[in-house]
């Protein structure tokens, strides 16, 4: 347990059911001998009767069970059975439109569909199957694909309804597709939460925790940047990013290969590229990464070039920190830094072991 994660600071998170928490500690009740996640809605234990862990596994070896209300042992954030129903269902149906009449019949409410697709895609569901199928139907135009095909084959009845819908969300028309660009989207589930992550053709060019205040800004950046829009939809660089994002929490994988696109000014790239020769399960400070570049006098420049990161973990802005040793700002969270820093130090050890 990290000396700065205070059992004062971390009951008053389990009060407030801080979700920034979530996957930093997990609180065990001395007297129901049960364990909870951060966020649980249970009522509130005194703090005399609270013990903190960092892992579910050290709870387990101290004798607690897991609390039924909060389910610790299941990763936080992860769809629900009936949105995983819908997605797969999406995927295998990339023509298909599914109404709400439907849903009824496959006895999911509508109103929760809503609000899932609200609060995690800020989309409806209507909307978010309608992107879906113009992203599938640019892919297809893009690789060689007539827009007749591309349009009947996506459930449009019409070419005129086909195109107005297409230009409405991409920009450009469907005839354009193979030298327009769009960025494709996803939600990936993390033991820090769920992540937005975008891609092009390219490679990666966003990876953030969804909760971060500055995203808006960031996807309005990122559009302008590459003058794309953002549409939901499958991507092959989801396959590998998904896999290795998995491998490296799982303490399995250093260096990440999958391709990235950041588009920003040549000094950002150099920043940027910067991050990622700092070692994993190692920390820099804004004054040496300075020094790095060989511009020791641009620490503030540096600093700012870190904070414009829109790729989190895979360009590893997290492992710089302040001079005197503090944590600084992270647009996911101090918590989620020190969660990752400690999180690579522990892995580092064991695979030098």
């Amino acid at each position: 347990m990290n000396a700065t994660l205070t059992p004062a600071l971390m009951y008053d998170a389990l009060v407030r059911k801080d979700s920034q928490f979530e996957g930093v500690f997990f609180a065990a009740v001395k007297t129901t001998g049960i364990f909870c996640r951060p966020t649980c809605t249970a009522r509130k234990p005194k703090f005399e009767n609270v013990e903190f862990y960092t892992t579910s596994k050290e709870a387990i070896l101290h004798g607690y069970r897991p609390c039924k209300i909060c389910s610790p042992l299941e990763q936080q954030h992860t769809a629900p059975g009936f949105i995983k129903q819908l997605l797969t269902l999406l995927q295998e149906n990339p023509d298909k439109k599914i109404r709400d009449q439907e849903l009824r019949d496959m006895g999911i409410e509508p109103v929760q569909v809503r609000r899932w697709f609200k609060k995690h895609h800020h989309l409806t569901f209507q909307s978010f199957q309608r992107m879906q199928r113009i992203n599938q139907a640019f892919g297809m135009i893009r690789y060689g694909e007539k827009v007749t095909s591309a349009a009947f084959e996506n459930g449009y009845d019409s070419l005129s309804g086909f195109h107005y819908a297409f230009k409405k969300n991409t920009g450009f028309a469907p005839t354009a597709s193979k030298s327009g660009q769009v960025i494709t989207i996803t939600r990936i589930t993390t033991p820090l939460g769920p992540m937005l992550a975008g891609t092009t053709d390219k490679g990666i060019c966003l990876l953030e925790f969804t909760d971060r205040k500055m995203l808006e800004t960031e996807l309005k950046q990122l559009q302008k940047l590459l003058a794309s829009p953002l549409l939901p939809g499958q991507h092959r660089h989801f396959d590998q990013l998904t896999a290795e994002l998995q491998e490296y929490f799982a303490g399995t994988r250093q260096l990440f290969t999958v391709p990235l696109d950041t588009p920003g000014t040549s000094f950002q790239q150099k920043v940027w590229q910067e991050l990622t020769h700092i070692p994993f399960g190692t920390t820099r400070s804004y004054k040496q990464q300075a020094i790095h570049l060989n511009q020791p006098a641009a620490i503030r420049a540096v600093a700012n070039a870190n904070g414009l990161n829109r790729v989190s973990i895979l360009i590893p802005c997290h492992r710089v920190i302040g001079t005197d040793g503090n944590l600084t700002g992270y647009g996911g969270g101090i918590w989620r830094k020190q969660w990752l820093l400690d999180h690579e130090m522990k892995n580092k050890k064991g695979n030098e072991a």
